[in-house]
Formats: structure tokens, C-alpha cells, sequence
């Protein structure tokens, strides 16, 4: 039996992956998206959890499913693309996928432009009708600062580990990600030691890329990365670049 481990992000819930968990739960494998500790939507329920806690959640998570798989893949979304890339370096996984990663955080142009489309979008009116601009700004508000501090040590204490990481990797990233820069992506590339690692930027997509009009493209290749079956690109690719060595296989593309 095939695993898939889906670690959400900082804020998440299980919910919010709920897309991505479906595509692969269809092929018959065991899917599983733990909640982390103090991550049920509400913000008492951060005040008090420690980093230590959503790492230990997921370690739990992915040893219990090794137990029971012949294979096991990770796919790790923002904050929890961090915590899949340090288990990946920890433990024998098959696979890994990291979506908008944050080993680094805050894209202040890419906010700047954000907002200045929402103080529009006031101005005529329309704010109420953006489903987008409620949500983060529900995410602000359920969110302490004590939880805040505790996801920057994750950050710096687990990032070291993408040096360790060896496995098959697929990188993909929103280049209008307003709380994850494009520049976090490439510094996982540059740094796994992974010789079979693909980055995928998606030119128009924001921090949750399956929010957007790339979804499908999206699903489509996490399917492909991690099921080896062959499909087409559709069209999609608006530019791409391949680079080659003996050594390595490694990939670049634009959607």
C-alpha cells in the first residue's frame, strides 16, 4: 500500500487541504492530514503549543504510517512544507512534495499589491464579495503572537535540514505568494542534495495555489511527480527551462 502524509500550514487545518488529500485518496492510497496541536481554528487554542509539538505531531503521523505502507510520500504546504522536508531528512520517505515552503516569509511587494486591490475593491464596494480577503483576514485575527514567535523558530530551527535531503523532491511555489517569497523556493533547490528534484512556479498563482485558477494544473502535476504515470502539460506552460547533468535531474518550469 502507498502512504501519503499531508502536512498543512501555520493557522491550517486539514481543511484546507482537503482538495489535495482528495486526488490522491481516489487512487485507493492511505491519506492522512493530522491536525497539529492547536491548529482547530480557533485562537486561544494557539496560545500555549510550542513548536516542538507540531513537529513531534507529524513524526507521530509518519512513523505510524511507515508501520503500514510499502511506500510512504510527504507533501508539506507553508509552514508545513518546512516540517516534511526535516522528516524527509530524517526518515526513509519515497517522495517528497513542498508547496509554497516557508523557509522564508513575507513578501512585502506582493502585499503592498494585494492590498492596494483590496482598498479598491472597497472603494467600489466589491471587498464583501472577496471570499480570498476574508479569509486572511480571519487568519490574522484567530492568530496570537506567542504562535507567531513559535513558527520562526520552527523556521530557523528545522531549515538546516534541507542539507540532508536526498530524496526524489518536487518544489512548487505561487510567484504572487504574498506571505512566501519565490526566493524560498529556490532556496530549497539550491540546497537539497536530492539528485532528482523538479521546481514548479506557478506565474499567477498566490500562497494557496489550489485556491486559484491553477488548481487543476496543480493536481495534475503532484499526480505525476508522485505516480510516475504519463501526462501531457496541456498546453499550460507559458515558458519553461530544463537543466541537465550527468549527475542530476533537474527541472524548471513556469505555468
Amino acid at each position: 500500500m502507498i502512504g501519503c502524509l499531508i502536512i498543512h500550514g501555520f493557522t491550517g487545518t486539514p481543511q484546507e487541504v482537503k482538495d489535495i488529500e482528495a486526488q490522491f485518496k481516489e487512487k485507493n492510497w492511505l491519506v492522512y492530514t493530522p491536525e497539529l496541536p492547536g491548529h482547530d481554528g480557533s485562537r486561544n487554542s494557539m496560545k500555549e503549543v510550542k513548536y516542538k509539538e507540531w513537529v513531534y505531531k507529524a513524526q507521530v503521523a509518519l512513523e505510524e504510517m511507515m508501520k503500514r505502507c510499502e511506500k510512504v510520500y510527504v507533501i508539506g504546504f507553508s509552514m508545513g512544507g518546512v516540517i516534511a522536508g526535516y522528516l524527509a531528512a530524517k526518515y526513509p520517505v519515497d517522495k517528497l512534495v513542498l508547496i509554497s515552503s516557508a523557509v522564508y516569509y513575507l513578501n512585502p511587494k506582493q502585499i503592498a499589491e494585494d492590498v492596494k486591490g483590496w482598498v479598491m475593491e472597497g472603494i467600489r464596494g466589491e471587498l464583501d464579495q472577496n471570499e480570498i480577503y476574508h479569509f486572511y483576514r480571519d487568519k490574522i485575527k484567530r492568530t496570537p503572537v506567542a504562535a507567531t514567535i513559535e513558527f520562526a523558530k520552527l523556521v530557523r530551527k528545522l531549515r538546516h535540514a534541507l542539507e540532508d535531503i536526498t530524496v526524489p523532491t518536487l518544489i512548487v511555489q505561487g510567484e504572487k505568494d504574498g506571505l512566501v517569497p519565490i526566493k524560498s523556493a529556490e532556496y530549497i533547490y539550491e540546497h537539497i542534495r536530492s539528485e532528482d528534484k523538479h521546481i514548479y512556479l506557478f506565474e499567477n498563482a498566490k500562497h494557496y495555489i489550489w485556491f486559484g485558477e491553477e488548481k487543476d494544473a496543480l493536481l495534475e502535476r503532484l499526480d505525476y511527480f508522485l505516480s510516475n504515470t504519463e501526462q501531457e502539460d496541456g498546453g499550460t506552460a507559458k515558458r519553461s527551462r530544463k537543466e541537465n547533468d550527468e549527475n542530476s535531474a533537474t527541472e524548471t518550469i513556469y505555468f
